[in-house]
């Protein structure tokens, strides 16, 4: 693992949330990719990333059932919880009460093609700037449509000069800043520092989250630090059956290693 000058100083766990009651494609979880559930597909592109520990938060026995009948480690959370996030909370409660982990990555449940670079850009985001709350990955967007599109999030970034790294400002539907240069799209991968995350589930839902309904945006008004990684490619979030589809064209045109894991 290469995180930075400050790799030696954390220990990474990676947290899935996941559960049966999505809306768009019931019981997605689940659903088939190549003889393996999505979750646990999900939880391979985890373990290949190689940062760390890797938990699934398991809203339902089923998808803790799928994952830990193939070697993965899961942990139950309550059904009702609000947010992802406050999944990701719990399971650390769970997982980790004696707090031995200090850097939480969030990967969402439904990114079976998830590529290892992006997660690994993730924690780097965060680890190399102490003063960092929390860390996120966001790529360039290319197809003029998704600009308006607001199944698509962006991200204001105060750019550093390699343009690899920077500061979030906002985050937002609308495809901002105004004037010409590129437009991030924000893709939904979160690191934590431990107690930034403590922090960030005790507060009340801000403003500016409930009017543009993004969560990190109760993070911005509390005054917590969010740094974002650029990366090239956006990865294909699972939410209806095309979407499916492709994801088993993509996984079947990966090569596998010996192992099982895509190269």
């Amino acid at each position: 693992m290469n995180f930075g000058t400050n790799a030696l100083m954390t220990r990474p766990i990676v947290l899935i949330p996941a559960r049966l009651a999505s809306t768009r494609l019931p019981e997605k979880a689940l659903a088939d990719i190549h003889g393996e559930p999505m979750i646990v597909q999900v939880w391979r592109r985890a373990l290949e990333a190689d940062v760390g520990r890797v938990v699934v938060a398991a809203g339902d026995a089923a998808i803790a059932e799928a994952v830990l009948s193939v070697g993965g480690e899961a942990v139950l959370t309550d059904p009702h919880l609000p947010s992802g996030t406050d999944r990701i909370h719990q399971a650390l409660e769970r997982a980790d009460p004696d707090g031995s982990h200090d850097i939480i990555v969030n990967i969402q449940g439904d990114l079976p093609v998830l590529e290892p670079h992006t997660t690994r850009a993730a924690v780097d985001a965060l680890v190399r700037k102490p003063e960092a709350d929390m860390g996120t990955v966001a790529a360039a967007i290319a197809d003029p449509t998704d600009l308006d599109e607001t199944s698509v999030n962006k991200v204001v970034a105060a750019w550093e000069n390699d343009g690899f790294f920077g500061r979030a400002l906002y985050f937002s539907k609308y495809p901002v800043p105004w004037g010409e240069g590129e437009v991030f799209h924000h893709i939904g991968i979160y690191t934590y520092r431990r107690a930034a995350l403590d922090r960030f589930v005790s507060l009340p839902p801000s403003p500016l989250e409930r009017r543009e309904k993004l969560e990190q945006l109760r993070a911005l008004e509390a005054g917590m630090r969010i740094e974002v990684a650029r990366v090239e490619t956006v990865p294909l979030g699972v939410d209806t059956a095309a979407q499916l589809d492709r994801a088993r064209a993509l996984l079947a045109s990966k090569p596998q290693t010996s192992s099982g894991e895509y190269a």
